[in-house]
């Protein structure tokens, strides 16, 4: 039997291994990510980020290496690949609200999305706020795709067969690459947004049932982007909302995957709208009765090996020869 919690909307329910989750999740008493710094909180997010993950896949190819930022900055970078093989490649970006998380905060999931699809996967490790406040992130994000899809040979890497993804911020990031990629001529066969923010102001009505969460707060929502944005008028920008682009009219294929108990699932399925309107194909999958964070939740969550299982097919359909 489904259970509803605080947060959670009259009618919409929690599964019940998810509102297990949560009620563990409420007993282990850790404050809140915007209660701490931003270092006291990247270091609790990278501490709690594997403890409902599976087992790490093993796999023939992890290189670690860094891209040249275009202000010279080294930005660490993992490779994932299933074999010794010339690849097709998924370019990913961590979610963690532009502030937290990490290269090793989403080891496991990059692994299993490699071991499941076929295809490579590498893992950039853009740089975070408060350091670095926007458009750093997206910049960073442009920089590591431009230079795979110039540069994969090097790697190993089928350059011309290219899609590129992430979670919640990283989804955002990645829905800016694929609309500068139709600009750059580059190729791009999928874009992989799984929950994204595409939204310039949280004022959905998702944002508001699910405010006090579960897990993403609106308090935390405004502590990362309080960390991320200069000022209001960064809001604005359609590399902070791709919601605003002009048009995104030609942009690579999508697959969106969402958590139906989730602040951004409305703004998620209003870029799905905005794809199709624009002609472009959309594979939308809203997973009942889980929360943001789902997919790395894999142990406890069936929904999350459901998510990954979808996710790895939309990548081999999408970058097989």
């Amino acid at each position: 039997m489904n259970k509803t919690l605080g947060g959670v909307a009259s009618g919409t329910s929690l599964t019940a291994k998810m509102a297990g989750v949560v009620e563990r999740m409420a007993r282990a008493g850790h404050p809140g990510l915007d209660q701490l710094t931003p270092e006291e909180a990247k270091a609790a997010y990278e501490k709690g980020a594997g403890v409902l993950e599976v087992p790490k896949p093993e796999l023939a190819r992890i290189e670690d290496f860094t891209i040249a930022a275009r202000d010279g900055a080294a930005l660490p970078a993992r490779l994932y690949a299933p074999s010794s093989a010339t690849l097709p490649a998924l370019i990913y970006f961590h979610g963690g609200g532009f502030t937290v998380g990490n290269i090793r905060t989403h080891d496991t999931l990059c692994r299993v999305l490699s071991a499941k699809s076929g295809c490579a996967v590498i893992s950039v490790d853009y740089r975070l706020a408060p350091a670095h406040r926007f458009p750093t992130a997206s910049n960073d994000a442009w920089d590591a795709f431009a230079f795979v899809a110039k540069e994969g040979a090097r790697l190993g890497i089928d350059a011309g067969r290219l899609a590129v993804g992430g979670d919640s911020a990283g989804g955002t990031l990645a829905a800016v690459c694929a609309i500068l990629a139709r600009d750059a001529g580059l190729p791009l066969s999928l874009q992989l947004l799984i929950y994204p923010g595409t939204a310039a102001h949280q004022d959905t009505d998702s944002h508001r049932r699910f405010a006090d969460g579960p897990l993403l707060t609106k308090a935390l929502i405004d502590y990362f982007f309080g960390q991320y944005v200069r000022t209001p008028a960064d809001r604005d920008d359609w590399r902070f909302a791709p919601l605003l682009a002009d048009d995104v009219d030609g942009v690579a294929p999508a697959w969106i995957g969402l958590a139906e108990c989730d602040p951004v699932v409305d703004e998620g399925i209003a870029y799905a709208d905005k794809l199709r309107a624009a002609g472009v194909p959309v594979e939308l999958e809203i997973y009942r009765g889980v929360i943001h964070e789902f997919l790395k939740m894999g142990r406890a969550i069936p929904e999350a090996l459901q998510a990954q299982d979808d996710a790895a097919r939309a990548l081999h359909e999408a970058l097989r020869p």
